[in-house]
């Protein structure tokens, strides 16, 4: 039981700490400036830690080389003060200021040792280490401290010409890490103010750098819900100028998205007011009728304005799902023989019933193109379906399927009445027809054919076959 009060004290104090450093990161990466000043930061102390190691060791190295001359210093005055008496002796007066040079406060102590070229004691401590080269200083210990070593060769007057005297002084580190400290310290003190100057810089850049986005972001929030006009690109600097640029591109399409919407939507009310008016009059006419044949006749007339209604409202459905961002793209694999097939099969008792001949023209050879699989066999049975309905009775329908190199081809031919060369490009405009034709259809087939096309990369023409009719080629990416 013990454990668990433990523990669960433990995640009591934890949890907090966590959670405030998470909304601390998770406000660092959410906010420009703070990256920016972060980023900045964190380089200025990166160049400063390299910068203060670089500054310890040349401290270092300068603390060795101010100990390594005061020791050389003070073993040539101690080599100075050796001479050779009358019986020959070597004899060494210790001067005051070979040592009191050492004096700096920090409580050093000197070593020193005076040894003939023969390995006779004149003078210091017997046990002091020699460091392996001549005027070379080392770092070594001396019993249970550690020194700074050098060694001096000299000759003394009155030996012979060859004859030298080897002087090793030694002395605490105090006085050289006392050195090194406050270097290492005055370049850490110049450091800090850098960084901190650089930090103040820093921050009023970024106020003065971020002012154009925060007038940028001001702008686009005081717009109202219906005002799209364009931004002006000289608020911000060159930079930023791309994403203004970006901002007025986007209120464009969405302008002209929302200006297509209302048309849309504005044409869709039209074209159903006159068929429901006319559903709801021939239903009143069936009711107040008492003659069977023609209260039959109000009925059938009933049923065909009901299956236009049925048809309108589900090529509205198909033309919203085949708008650009209606639905999630779907990259399914299609073979265009087969699927016209399949279409051809449904349409079939329709073309019967028409007397219309209805057929497929196609190779062995499978033809696959990458898509909706929804959309495109749509895009086919309005193709189809608009054929058949144009065609008079005894006429002709025919859809062929084709590849040529890297592009499927599929075509719809008939011999009906065709479209005038000047209307071409307006029959895939939204409830376009064409003047003194049958009002049975309501417009949208090829508008539906060019938004399905255009979606899968494609491209729709509408031509002439040599017979008259019309012919339309759609071209589409094969894999």
């Amino acid at each position: 039981m013990a454990w668990v009060i433990s523990f669960a004290m433990h995640n009591d104090e934890t949890f907090p700490t966590r959670g405030i450093l998470s909304r601390a990161l998770g406000g660092v990466a959410s906010s420009l400036r703070a990256q920016l000043f972060a980023w900045v930061v964190l380089t200025l102390i990166g160049a400063i830690c390299i910068n203060l190691y670089l500054s310890y060791r040349s401290a270092d190295a300068t603390a060795d080389l101010v100990t390594d001359r005061t020791l050389l210093a003070s073993a040539r005055v101690i080599a100075e003060a050796t001479h050779v008496d009358g019986s020959g002796t070597v004899q060494i007066d210790i001067p005051p200021a070979a040592l009191e040079m050492f004096d700096t406060g920090y409580g050093d102590r000197v070593f020193y040792q005076v040894v003939t070229a023969w390995g006779n004691l004149i003078a210091g401590f017997p046990d002091l280490p020699r460091p392996k080269r001549d005027l070379n200083g080392e770092d070594m210990t001396f019993r249970t401290d550690g020194v700074r070593v050098l060694m001096l060769s000299h000759p003394v007057v009155g030996l012979d010409q060859d004859s030298t005297i080897s002087v090793t002084v030694a002395v605490t580190h105090n006085s050289q890490y006392a050195m090194r400290r406050r270097l290492w310290l005055s370049d850490f003190t110049k450091q800090l103010a850098l960084v901190l100057l650089a930090g103040l810089v820093t921050i009023i850049g970024l106020q003065r750098g971020l002012a154009p986005v925060l007038r940028l972001r001001d702008a686009v929030r005081e717009r109202g819900r219906e005002r799209l006009d364009p931004l002006q690109p000289d608020m911000v600097q060159n930079e930023l100028r791309p994403l203004v640029h970006a901002l007025n591109d986007h209120m464009e399409r969405v302008q002209n998205q929302m200006a297509a919407q209302r048309r849309f939507v504005s044409n869709a009310a039209h074209q159903l007011r006159t068929p429901l008016a006319l559903i709801s009059t021939q239903a009143s006419v069936a009711a107040r009728e008492t003659d069977s044949s023609r209260r039959d006749e109000a009925l059938t007339a009933l049923r065909s304005s009901t299956r236009q209604v049925t048809r309108l409202a589900s090529q509205l459905l198909t033309l919203s799902r085949a708008e650009p961002g209606s639905r999630r793209p779907r990259n399914d694999t299609i073979e265009l023989t087969e699927t016209a097939r399949r279409v051809l099969e449904t349409l079939a008792e329709e073309a019967l019933r028409r007397n219309i001949d209805l057929g497929l023209e196609a190779d062995e050879t499978p033809v696959r193109i990458e898509g909706d699989g929804t959309m495109l066999r749509e895009m086919l049975v309005n193709l189809v379906d608009n054929a058949l309905r144009y065609t008079p009775p005894g006429g002709r329908v025919t859809v062929g399927i084709g590849r040529e190199d890297d592009t499927a081809l599929l075509w719809v031919e008939d011999n009906g009445p065709g479209i005038p060369e000047a209307e071409r490009a307006q029959v895939f405009e939204r409830f376009y027809r064409i003047m003194g034709t049958e009002p049975e259809g309501s417009g949208l087939g090829l508008a539906i054919v060019r938004e399905v096309v255009d979606g899968a990369g494609g491209s729709v023409t509408l031509g002439e076959p040599a017979g008259g009719g019309l012919l339309v080629s759609v071209r589409l990416p094969a894999v």
